[in-house]
Formats: C-alpha cells, sequence, structure tokens
C-alpha cells in the first residue's frame, strides 16, 4: 500500500497524542509533525509533502474550517472536533470525514480507507486515459493535453507548469494533485519540484534526468530510491 503521509493539528495536547498513538496503528500512516499552532500548519502543507491532515475546528488564532478554505485541494482533510454543528460545512469543503470527540480507533481507521478507496477510484477511472484535460485561465477554459506530449510537470508554489514538447501551460492546481493522475502513465516524481515522463527520458546518472528535449533536472534525496527501482524494471 501506498504511504500516506499525515500532519495532525490540534491546540490540545491530549487529543494529539491520542491521534498519534492511533496513526502508529495504521502501517500504511506516517506521521510528519504534530503542531498545536495553526499557522504553523499552514507552513508545513506549503513545504511538505502531505498527503493528510487531521484537523481540530476550535483553535486559536485561525478555526479549521478557515485553514481547509486556505489549504483547499492540497491535502486531505478529516476534520477531529467536539463540536457537531460544523459537520455540514465540513462536507461542503470535502474533508474526508469528521471525527466527533471522543472517538474510537476503529471510527479512525475507517476514515483512513476513505483516503484509500478514493485513491483507487481515481487510479482506476484515469488508468487508461491517453489524455487528460488542464484548466487554464477562464471558470470552464480547459486545453487537452496527450500525456505522450508531457516532458515534465514543475511546481511553482500555487501553480503547476505542464511543460509539453512545443509549449508550456500554467495551471492553477498542485504538483500531488498531478502526481495522484498520472502516477499510472509512466510518470514519476523525482523531486520535490519536478514529476517526469519516464519515456521522454534520454539518459540518467545518479543526480540529473536528462530529457528528450535537452532540459537536464535534479533528483532529489527523498525520491531516488523510488526512482531507479522504477528504471531497474525497465531494464533489458
Amino acid at each position: 500500500m501506498k504511504t500516506i503521509k499525515c500532519l495532525i493539528v490540534d491546540d490540545e495536547a491530549p487529543a494529539i497524542r491520542l491521534l498519534e498513538s492511533y496513526v502508529k496503528k495504521v502501517p500504511f500512516l506516517e506521521l510528519i509533525s504534530s503542531t498545536t499552532n495553526p499557522i504553523e500548519a499552514i507552513s508545513s502543507i506549503e513545504k511538505e509533502d502531505l498527503d493528510l491532515v487531521f484537523l481540530d475546528i476550535q483553535m486559536p488564532n485561525i478555526t479549521g474550517i478557515q485553514l481547509s478554505k486556505i489549504v483547499k485541494n492540497k491535502v486531505h482533510v478529516i476534520f477531529t472536533t467536539a463540536y457537531p454543528q460544523f459537520a455540514l460545512e465540513s462536507y461542503e469543503l470535502n474533508a474526508v470525514d469528521y471525527l466527533l470527540k471522543p472517538f474510537e480507533f476503529e471510527r479512525f481507521y475507517s476514515a483512513i480507507l476513505k483516503i484509500k478507496s478514493t485513491e483507487k477510484e481515481n487510479t482506476t477511472i484515469n488508468s487508461f486515459a491517453e489524455f487528460i484535460f488542464i484548466k487554464t485561465d477562464g471558470k470552464n477554459n480547459f486545453e487537452k493535453v496527450y500525456t505522450k506530449d508531457i516532458l515534465y510537470i514543475e511546481s511553482l508554489k500555487n501553480y503547476v507548469s505542464v511543460h509539453l514538447k512545443d509549449k508550456q501551460i500554467i495551471t492553477y492546481s498542485t504538483l500531488k494533485h498531478f502526481e495522484r493522475e498520472l502516477s499510472s502513465k509512466n510518470f514519476i516524481k523525482i523531486h520535490k519540484s519536478f514529476i517526469v515522463s519516464i519515456q521522454n527520458i534520454n539518459k540518467t546518472d545518479s543526480l540529473t534526468v536528462y530529457l528528450s528535449n535537452g532540459k537536464n533536472l535534479p533528483i532529489g534525496e527523498t525520491y531516488k530510491k523510488d526512482f531507479f527501482e522504477a528504471i531497474n524494471k525497465l531494464q533489458l
């Protein structure tokens, strides 16, 4: 199973300790950090390669609902709160689940399984597609792009640049979104800022990927193991 990297955000230390104990029981969960500071959490979500945030709602300075709106589409969110009145709004924000404190491990685990189920559905739906639609400027403007024409995808903070053989398209999105959608189409993340098309790699060494258009991209230490395992599977 793919590891789900998570962050815990709660202004109460006992609640954090309980969630940390639950996370440790799930083999495919990896706790990156915990914090009582929601402002610090926003910074972590921007900088770290996270998949999931366990998010309290009633916190000082900024509520969990407000935080969720700020980081929308960047990570999955599971709300953990003692206040049932926010449930409807949380689902309008596409939260994975709404855990009402106090909750047992079984309820926690069922919420996690919803993420695994969603990822499986997304992979199945898109696994045989030869093209994707990329949102451009304007509310309903999309451009059809054949995956064979994509050389690499680059993160630009709140935007993503899709580099094609003849041009580039900039869209308001996240690298994580493209990684999830293209993982079954011979694309692989080689750096916190880059996803590359394996079929458009000319050669590689331990530090660099050399693409067919002459572009050279660095291989991040964190991604070396998975990248070279994928390359080794293709050697004759």
